[in-house]
């Protein structure tokens, strides 16, 4: 597609995007005496419409790979973090879930007071040992009350072809609450950059990967699996 047309379908896309969160953060507002897992499918309607104008407007479509791997109890989703798509395309995939997101994410205008409502794990990452502790008890949390736990181990978004170091809270969260970890790779980032405005006409391919059952293993060595995997499967999903 010609890069003038990559532009305009991404400006089309944002200025809806910009149109339509007011709205559900409305909806997400209005949720609030519900249970919290019914206030994440109402509110992931959100997600649905972003993958729905992506698809129509920006000609991205997207292929899973591995989703009988997915447990049939609450996980921890150990996800690559290349682009927002992820953040998207997740709640199409897999149950209801929480994300361990930076706190700042909530301050955000529309889009993060309809966050506020999805009952994530907000944390400081500044606050180092305290942050730990609250992944630790929140995410036990919201297990319980039968979400997925989405984490993305690198912490932030990393360019497309690159790698960030694994940071070791979701394995402390799996080897604590015993929550099977369940490692995701795509190439998202390949049509959809970090921080990027354009976003690409093709296929994503996200690719699910056995879970890990954390019973008799370290958190350093669940951390160490779910590396190997998903660099492992992002490295062939990029050629």
């Amino acid at each position: 597609m010609l890069p003038v047309m990559v532009f305009f379908r991404s400006l089309i896309f944002l200025l809806l995007q910009i149109a339509i969160t007011p709205l559900f953060t409305l909806i997400a507002i209005f949720t609030f005496p519900f249970h919290p897992v019914t206030r994440y499918r109402i509110i992931s309607g959100w997600a649905l419409t972003m993958l729905w104008l992506l698809r129509t407007i920006c000609g991205i479509r997207m292929k899973v790979h591995g989703t009988e791997n997915i447990p049939s109890v609450p996980c921890l989703v150990l996800c690559k973090h290349q682009s927002a798509w992820e953040t998207i395309a997740l709640q199409k995939v897999f149950p209801p879930q929480v994300w361990v997101i930076k706190r700042e994410l909530l301050w955000l205008p529309f889009f993060g007071w309809g966050l506020a409502m999805t009952s994530p794990v907000a944390i400081k990452r500044s606050e180092g040992r305290e942050a730990i502790r609250q992944l630790l008890r929140q995410g036990k949390e919201r297990l319980a009350l039968g979400f997925c736990v989405v984490i993305f181990p690198e912490g932030t978004r990393i360019p497309f072809g690159q790698r960030g170091k694994y940071k070791i809270g979701g394995a402390l969260l799996a080897t604590s609450s015993g929550a099977p970890v369940v490692p995701v790779a795509h190439n998202a980032g390949r049509l959809w950059g970090r921080n990027s405005f354009l976003k690409y006409p093709g296929i994503i391919t996200m690719s699910i990967g056995p879970a890990i059952q954390p019973a008799g293993l370290k958190p350093e060595e669940i951390n160490r699996q779910v590396e190997d995997w998903i660099e492992t499967e992002v490295s062939r999903l990029s050629r």
